[in-house]
């Protein structure tokens, strides 16, 4: 469903545009006062603060926060008259991460959605409801992403998130099945097979000539259109 270069990229910094940098990075004197407390290094404000301007970004914060990108270092590196380059000191220990990402999570009054929370239950039917009428991986995981921003909880893994899309298709499939599986009668099965049929006349199949948009506002594209409409799938 996705490749591991998908999942790479769901897991990393994206490029960042103009707008972006300054909707996002531009945090508030109280923002810097909130990870200035006595005795934290500066690589450490640093980097909870490229932490802190990036949750509301992308809804979750890559892990390797070092490689935010510069122009986003540089703002946030400004408001705490730091040097930019202090962040690749950040985070050797994965705990320092993640500790200071629950911090954040409770100053900014997001949440983490554990497996079996009801956070997760609540994303799992989102996610059923809208595979109904959609299948797209990319675009379920997309809705995914702006659900759970919207609700302000923490995206999960690109993995957990991707399989959890997986999961809703299959479901989405089954329930369909289940709901229009008596109407496919033998007739039915048989003329939706004889659509996908090469017809001679047509130079493809039926289906193929069912959905393609006329290509001009010609009197012979209408005549298409109309021959489409009295013709159906008989």
């Amino acid at each position: 469903m996705f490749s591991e270069e998908q999942l790479a990229q769901l897991r990393s910094f994206p490029e960042i545009s103009a707008d972006e940098l300054i909707r996002y990075f531009a945090p508030t004197a109280a923002d810097a006062a909130f990870v200035s407390p006595g005795g934290r290094v500066p690589a450490d404000r640093l980097g909870m603060l490229v932490q802190l301007c990036t949750l509301p970004w992308l809804g979750f914060v890559p892990d390797d926060v070092a490689s935010a990108p510069s122009a986003a270092v540089a703002r946030v590196a400004e408001r705490l008259v730091a040097a930019a380059a202090a962040l690749r000191l950040y985070g050797k220990r994965e705990q320092t991460r993640s500790d200071h990402l629950r911090l954040i999570a409770k100053y900014m009054e997001w949440q983490t959605a554990p497996a079996g929370s009801q956070a997760m239950k609540e994303l799992e039917q989102f996610l059923l409801d809208r595979a109904m009428g959609r299948d797209s991986p990319t675009l379920l995981f997309n809705l995914a992403r702006e659900y759970l921003m919207a609700a302000k909880v923490i995206r999960p893994g690109a993995l957990v998130l991707a399989k959890m899309v997986g999961t809703a298709r299959k479901a989405a499939a089954d329930l369909s099945s289940q709901l229009v599986g008596h109407l496919l009668t033998a007739e039915v099965r048989a003329d939706l097979e004889r659509m996908l049929v090469v017809d001679a006349g047509l130079g493809m199949t039926r289906l193929e000539w069912l959905v393609s948009p006329a290509r001009d506002a010609s009197a012979t594209s209408v005549k298409t259109a109309i021959d489409k409409l009295t013709r159906g799938v008989g």
